[in-house]
C-alpha cells in the first residue's frame, strides 16, 4: 500500500523519465535515419550519418537503462511485455542492429552499389524501429488481452490492430520532425536550406497523424482521460506540447536553429509525460475489462527492493546524464567531413 514516500509511484516517474530520454535523444537518430534516403548525393548522405555518428550508440543506452529499470522495479509487468512482444522486441533488435552495422559499413567500399544497399537497410532500420516503438506503446494504451495469471493471451498480428499502427505512424512522423530539426542545427550551406525545408512538412505531417490518433483515443479510449478530469491541473501538459509544437516553426524562421530542437525536446517530453498520465496506475491494461491489469502496486517489487534500487539509482542516472552531456558539448557544432568521418 502507499506509504508517506510512495516508491511505486516514484518509479514509475523513474521508468518514464528513462524511456522518455530514449525516445527524445535516440528519437532524432531514428528520424535522421527515416530521412536519410532524401539526401541527394554521397556527400549529403554522410553529412546526416555523421551528425548522428558520435551519439547516436549512447543514446541507446537510455533504452537499456529504462528496461533494467523496469526488470528492478516491476517485474511482472517485464516478464509479460516482453514475452508477449517477443516478435514484435526481436524485430525491434534486428532493425537497431542492421542500422548500427550500415553506418560502420557503408563507407568501407566505395561501390556505389555498396553504400546504396547499406543506406536502405539504414533507413528501412530506423522506419521499422520508429514504427515498433509506437506500435508497442499503441498497444500498451489500447490493452493486451491477459489471463487471471497476467500471461499474454493474444498472438503477434493481433498486435497490428488499427489504433496501434496509428500510434506506430504518428511516432514516426514524431521522429522525422525531432530528426530534421536536428540536421537543421548541425548542417551548414547548401544542405542546411534544402533540410529547413523538410521541417515544416514534416510538422504537417506530424500534427496531422496526431490529431487523428488524439480523436481515435478519445473516441475509444476514454478512461486515457480519467487522470486529467480527476487532476484539471494536468491539462497543462497538452497546452505546453501546442506551444512547444508552434514555437518550432518560429524559432527555425528565425534563424535559432538549437531552440527550435530544444522546443522539440520539451514537447516529447510532454507527449510522454501526457501518456503516462493516461495509463496511471496502469502499466499495462488487460482485455477484456482491464480486470487482470497489471499496475504499480500488484506488479512492484517489494518496498524493501525499491528502496534498495531507488538508491543505486540516484547514483547511477547522474552518470548517464554527465556522459550524455559530455559527449554533446565534445561534438558540438556544425558537421565536417574528413579522413575520420563515416
Amino acid at each position: 500500500m502507499p506509504t508517506a514516500i510512495d516508491l511505486n509511484v516514484v518509479w514509475f516517474i523513474l521508468v518514464g523519465v528513462l524511456l522518455t530520454g530514449y525516445a527524445m535523444l535516440d528519437g532524432f537518430d531514428l528520424g535522421v535515419g527515416a530521412l536519410h534516403l532524401l539526401g541527394k548525393d554521397d556527400r549529403e548522405r554522410r553529412l546526416f550519418i555523421n551528425s548522428i555518428g558520435p551519439v547516436w550508440d549512447g543514446n541507446e543506452v537510455w533504452l537499456v537503462t529504462g528496461g533494467g529499470a523496469l526488470f528492478a522495479a516491476f517485474p511482472e509487468v517485464y516478464a509479460t511485455a516482453f514475452s508477449g512482444f517477443y516478435m514484435a522486441f526481436m524485430l525491434l533488435l534486428v532493425a537497431l542492429i542492421f542500422r548500427a552495422v550500415a553506418i560502420e559499413f557503408r563507407s568501407k567500399q566505395p561501390m556505389r552499389w555498396w553504400r546504396t544497399m547499406w543506406d536502405v537497410l539504414f533507413s528501412m532500420g530506423s522506419l521499422l524501429a520508429g514504427l515498433l516503438i509506437g506500435v508497442a506503446m499503441g498497444n500498451v494504451a489500447w490493452g493486451i488481452p491477459l489471463d487471471a495469471d497476467h500471461e499474454f493471451n493474444g498472438t503477434f498480428f493481433g498486435l497490428l490492430h488499427p489504433y496501434a499502427l496509428m500510434v506506430g505512424v504518428t511516432t514516426v512522423a514524431l521522429f522525422m520532425m525531432h530528426g530534421s530539426i536536428y540536421l537543421v542545427m548541425k548542417t551548414e550551406g547548401e544542405t542546411h536550406d534544402r533540410v529547413r525545408g523538410w521541417v515544416n512538412n514534416s510538422i504537417i505531417l506530424f500534427i496531422i497523424c496526431y490529431a487523428a490518433t488524439t480523436m481515435a483515443t478519445l473516441l475509444y479510449l476514454p478512461r486515457m482521460t480519467d487522470t486529467f478530469r480527476h487532476h484539471p491541473a494536468l491539462f497543462a501538459l497538452p497546452l505546453a506540447n501546442m506551444l512547444l509544437i508552434a514555437n518550432i516553426p518560429r524559432e527555425i524562421h528565425r534563424g535559432r536553429d538549437f531552440f527550435a530542437f530544444l522546443s522539440s525536446c520539451g514537447a516529447m517530453i510532454c507527449l510522454m509525460a501526457i501518456f503516462g498520465a493516461g495509463m496511471f496506475p496502469d502499466m499495462l491494461h488487460s482485455l477484456p475489462g482491464g480486470a487482470n491489469s497489471l499496475n504499480i502496486y500488484n506488479a512492484a517489487s517489494s518496498q524493501k527492493t525499491l528502496g534498495i534500487m531507488l538508491v543505486i539509482a540516484l547514483t547511477g542516472v547522474p552518470i548517464v546524464l554527465a556522459y550524455t552531456v559530455s559527449i554533446y558539448w565534445i561534438f558540438r557544432g556544425k558537421v565536417k567531413l574528413d579522413a575520420d568521418s563515416y
